[in-house]
């Protein structure tokens, strides 16, 4: 049976990790997932009750966004990699404000942030300005779906530590 909203939102607290300071571990995930899937932006989002957060960004303005402008709450329900290769032509995201306005994005990318009980806390994402109608390549795929996993390790991590 999959988690409830108010269980992964319970155990993202738990992890005491929105709004804090940046880190250089997870500015270097981003810059990394950025490099190998060739895009401008990267973002770990973590996706709120009411808001994402990103814990790290790279060309990316603002440090957080409303739901209604997240495309990572999509990966949160699915709990799967999500490639949406045109977000104009897409019914879930052509009517976003990101994508009919400033920065006009146009291709995603978001692998999904699992802990090991099985909840999404959010996403690591690559953005570019441009449709991608090839996707990402299988390496590209299979390499963000690892810094996804390394992403969950320096959160469990900084808990760890934190709480020792």
């Amino acid at each position: 049976m999959p988690p409830t909203e108010a269980e992964r939102l319970r155990v993202l607290r738990e992890r005491a990790i929105l709004d804090t300071p940046p880190d250089p571990t997870f500015d270097g995930i981003v810059q990394l997932a950025s490099h190998l899937c060739d895009t401008p932006v990267a973002l770990v989002s973590l996706v709120d009750e009411d808001r994402q957060w990103f814990k790290a960004r790279l060309n990316f303005p603002q440090c957080q966004t409303d739901l209604d402008r997240s495309v990572c709450r999509f990966v949160v329900t699915t709990a799967d990699l999500l490639v949406i290769p045109d977000l104009t032509a897409d019914p879930r995201t052509r009517a976003n404000p990101l994508v009919t306005h400033d920065p006009h994005i146009r291709f995603y990318a978001g692998a999904p942030l699992i802990t090991a009980s099985g909840h999404v806390l959010g996403a690591l994402c690559v953005i570019d300005d441009v449709p991608r109608p090839e996707g990402l390549s299988p390496g590209q795929t299979a390499g963000l779906r690892a810094l996804a996993q390394q992403t969950v390790e320096a959160i469990e991590l900084r808990r760890a530590l934190r709480d020792h």
